[in-house]
């Protein structure tokens, strides 16, 4: 048996059939309709945030985000993180300015950031990693110093509580994915979350090609709009996440109870007063008998597909050759250099989590 890094939440097929039946009487596919404006509603409350814009995917949620703020200059943010953080903000025309991360939670090291603004710095995009959440508190603080805006990456962070204020509620705008592999999901999808409820119309106008109107385009914009069959898919799944995470966190206490105490494997430790949403499960491969990419290979032997993630870092991609000094991240290189995301989903049978760790430890 194939065993994926991870595989898709679905509800029950009768039960999406049954969301989507009323769209073949309304033939509404698309451009906010009824669905959408449901999700939106329901995910208002559910991630307790003022403001929610849905997209048709993470990715040009962020950009539109970014290009909502008129932002300017350089923007300080990670390369420990997904493709999409670092080529939104290139492709808003903004120049990445890279910040390293902490050793602990993978998340920008905020003792760093200070020193890394300039007279062009326009705002800071930090990486919520794996459901870890940034040190907000201090991210604040430094934003205010400086006047900058915030805006996260919160792909991995859906649901996620500090102290009980969701993720959702820190900074001047989140972005969150609902790409099939992600804890909730609408097929694709995503969201941006924000405090200043005047966004609201620029953001539906940028994912909408800029229109403003029946005769006026205002706007370089995109066509970034979710679908009536994705929204639904997500009042589905939102119906069960809870549920879901419950599972997920059962299989996070296994690998746990298996790996935390083995010499030369590094686990991420629980962050206080952080309510996890068990997005992902790295492990750090740092003086353990076999390296990362020996655990990887003998993994995908036996048919099970772990992921480099993230590996390699956004500013040692091809397409940024020459414009970027990967050592000047160096905790962030160090552990990219050693990061496997073991599978982890809701479904996985804890026996074949038993498993993926009796081939790690044999």
């Amino acid at each position: 048996m194939v065993i994926q890094v991870t595989r898709s939440s679905m509800p029950d097929f009768k039960e999406y059939i049954k969301e989507i039946k009323d769209l073949w009487n309304s033939r509404w596919l698309t451009n906010m309709g009824a669905k959408h404006k449901q999700l939106e509603a329901e995910l208002t409350q559910y991630l307790d945030t003022p403001n929610i814009t849905l997209f048709t995917n993470g990715h040009l949620a962020l950009e539109c985000a970014i290009a909502a703020f008129n932002l300017t200059g350089e923007v300080i943010t990670t390369p420990f993180t997904f493709a999409s953080t670092t080529h939104a903000i290139v492709r808003n025309g903004l120049e990445p300015v890279f910040c390293d991360v902490n050793p602990d939670d993978y998340t920008i090291d905020t003792d760093k950031l200070e020193s890394l603004i300039t007279k062009r710095t326009s705002t800071i995009i930090p990486v919520h990693v794996y459901g870890n959440i940034c040190n907000t508190i201090e991210i604040e603080k430094i934003a205010k110093k400086y006047n900058l805006k915030v805006i996260y990456d919160a792909a991995h962070a859906f649901g996620v509580t500090i102290d009980g204020v969701g993720v959702a509620n820190f900074g001047d705008a989140s972005m969150f994915s609902f790409h099939a592999t992600k804890v909730f999901h609408t097929i694709e999808g995503g969201a941006v979350t924000y405090k200043d409820g005047s966004l609201s119309k620029k953001l539906n106008d940028l994912k909408n090609f800029g229109i403003t109107g029946p005769e006026s385009v205002e706007y370089v914009g995109g066509n970034a709009k979710m679908n009536e069959f994705q929204a639904a898919m997500g009042i589905c799944n939102l119906r069960h996440i809870d549920d879901e995470i419950a599972k997920r966190k059962i299989v996070v206490e296994r690998y746990l109870e298996r790996l935390s105490s083995v010499k030369g494997i590094k686990l991420c430790k629980p962050q206080t007063g952080v309510k996890s949403n068990y997005a992902y499960f790295p492990v750090v491969f740092d003086g353990y008998k076999l390296n990362r990419d020996e655990v990887y290979e003998k993994l995908k032997a036996e048919n099970i597909y772990a992921r480099k993630y993230f590996y390699p870092l956004t500013n040692n991609f091809e397409c940024y050759k020459g414009r970027f000094n990967v050592e000047k991240t160096p905790v962030a290189k160090y552990i990219a250099d050693r990061v496997l995301t073991l599978p982890l989903y809701a479904d996985l049978a804890l026996d074949d989590v038993d498993r993926i760790c009796d081939i790690i430890l044999g």
